[in-house]
């Protein structure tokens, strides 16, 4: 799969009246207590660990493990985006609302091209995050998707604003 086409970051207003219609549209409302030390620089923090710790679990073989810490680096990474412009994530289908509405963002900057790779390279994490449960993917299948992965987490913080 190729990189998306976009190269530069999108209007950061833009990038923020997306998150907070996803924020909006999922319903998800703030939890002050909670929210208080969630900030971008520590869901990006959270985001590198599990890029190593999916690497490592790789190299050991253990894919399931791999698999999971690779959901866990994007979602963390969305996380960081999101709380970049002024919104906690609590939950997975959040999540997936954010991205839909990021790949709009790309959309009606008329690259649809970065829209649809960033739908589809969701659905890998999301594929990885299942693949923890049910462990039916194989090596060359977590490995392309932890690829997957990675690039997507970069060009969600190169596109969508980085910590």
């Amino acid at each position: 799969m190729t990189t998306p086409l976009a190269a530069t970051p999108y209007p950061a207003a833009q990038v923020a009246a997306a998150v907070t219609r996803a924020i909006a549209t999922a319903h998800d409302r703030p939890r002050p207590v909670k929210d208080a030390n969630r900030t971008p620089e520590k869901y990006a923090r959270l985001a590198q660990d599990f890029r190593i710790s999916a690497r490592e679990h790789l190299n050991r073989g253990d894919l399931p493990q791999a698999s999971n810490k690779a959901w866990g680096m994007v979602a963390e990474t969305i996380k960081a985006v999101s709380a970049q412009h002024g919104a906690i994530i609590h939950n997975h289908h959040t999540l997936q609302i954010m991205v839909r509405e990021l790949a709009r963002v790309a959309d009606n900057a008329g690259d649809a091209d970065t829209r649809r790779w960033l739908n589809t390279s969701f659905f890998v994490a999301s594929s990885l995050h299942s693949n923890f449960y049910e462990d039916e993917a194989g090596l060359d299948e977590v490995r392309d998707g932890l690829e997957q992965c990675e690039m997507l987490a970069d060009r969600l913080l190169a596109l969508f604003g980085a910590p």
